[in-house]
């Protein structure tokens, strides 16, 4: 009797789904040849650089906005500094749910499977990368910015209830947009030479996170239950928003001696912060639309995020 396998049964909009094992083999052997000890791969003694960037002006929140335009390039610079201080806090988060998510993930899969140890692997790299978030924002000399409590509530409650589409759902968004910034920033001989070797480490890392997260999605709308998708498009839909709002914590104004409620409200009114924010999503959203994420209540909450024109 002839056997067929799992992935020449599972196909959706994008074709055929890859064997789970053959993925996670190939990803295996990635991160065995591509894998970087930040604390000896980055040189943290080296001063940072006079009248460099922390972040491409670009990707600024107030870039272009009217205060933007009153202000100095050296409160300039250190708004890009606070701001990317910021990020790296919100990554810290992410990343602590992430791991726990995988976790619950793999509870109960077969231990000697390569896709759990996969996943092992990546929860090796996700304590390194938080680890290295950290030392950047001690290094710095900036704050640390946690997200609000609401929304630390709010992670609690979604790692408690959610589903394993759900989860890969929002790995891919918190991964995903930061990514399409992070691959911008690391060739930027703009920015501070250490911040572009944590984004270049980030970047080479997370592109196999990326791929793990996307082949499981796949497979898990084509296989979980109705109520699970449902429950899914909505989820990824309040975090979309969720995300949305804590990209960007309003305390870096203050710091730089800015009026925050004026910030954040140019920031909401910017044309050109919307634009940067949806087409760092866009690869996530067109991919998310292709195979049934972005539906019903949930695409209009994905749209309220402004992640989704």
């Amino acid at each position: 009797m002839t056997t067929v396998t799992e992935a020449e049964v599972l196909r959706d909009a994008l074709g055929l789904l890859k064997d789970r094992e053959q993925v996670a083999e190939r990803l295996l052997d990635s991160s065995a040849k591509h894998s970087f000890d930040p604390d000896r791969e980055l040189d943290w003694d080296a001063p940072f650089e006079d009248g460099k960037w922390f972040w491409p002006p670009e990707l600024v929140s107030l870039y272009d906005t009217p205060l933007w335009k009153k202000m100095s390039e050296e409160q300039r610079i250190l708004l890009s500094q606070h701001e990317a201080a910021a990020l790296a806090s919100l990554g810290i988060w992410f990343e602590v749910i992430l791991m726990q998510l995988l976790v619950r993930h793999i509870y109960d899969k077969p231990a000697t499977s390569a896709h759990v140890r996969y996943a092992l692997t990546e929860i090796e790299d996700e304590c390194r990368h938080s680890k290295m978030f950290a030392r950047l924002i001690a290094h710095g000399g900036t704050p640390w910015y946690p997200v609000s409590r609401a929304h630390r509530n709010l992670g609690r409650v979604f790692k408690t209830i959610s589903t394993t589409p759900g989860s890969f759902t929002a790995t891919l968004l918190g991964e995903e947009v930061l990514d399409w910034m992070q691959r911008l920033t690391f060739p930027d001989e703009r920015v501070q030479p250490l911040i572009r070797g944590v984004t270049r480490i980030h970047v080479v890392e997370e592109a196999r996170h990326v791929r793990y997260a996307r082949e499981e999605l796949r497979r898990q709308m084509l296989t979980a239950p109705r109520w699970s998708k449902e429950f899914t498009r909505i989820t990824s839909g309040e975090f979309a928003r969720v995300f949305s709002v804590a990209f960007v914590n309003p305390e870096v104004y203050t710091n730089v001696g800015l009026d925050k409620r004026e910030a954040v409200a140019q920031v909401r009114a910017s044309g050109h912060r919307r634009e940067v924010m949806q087409t760092g999503a866009k690869k996530l959203t067109t991919f998310l639309d292709d195979i049934g994420v972005l539906q019903g209540t949930g695409r209009r909450m994905w749209k309220s995020s402004g992640l989704l024109a």
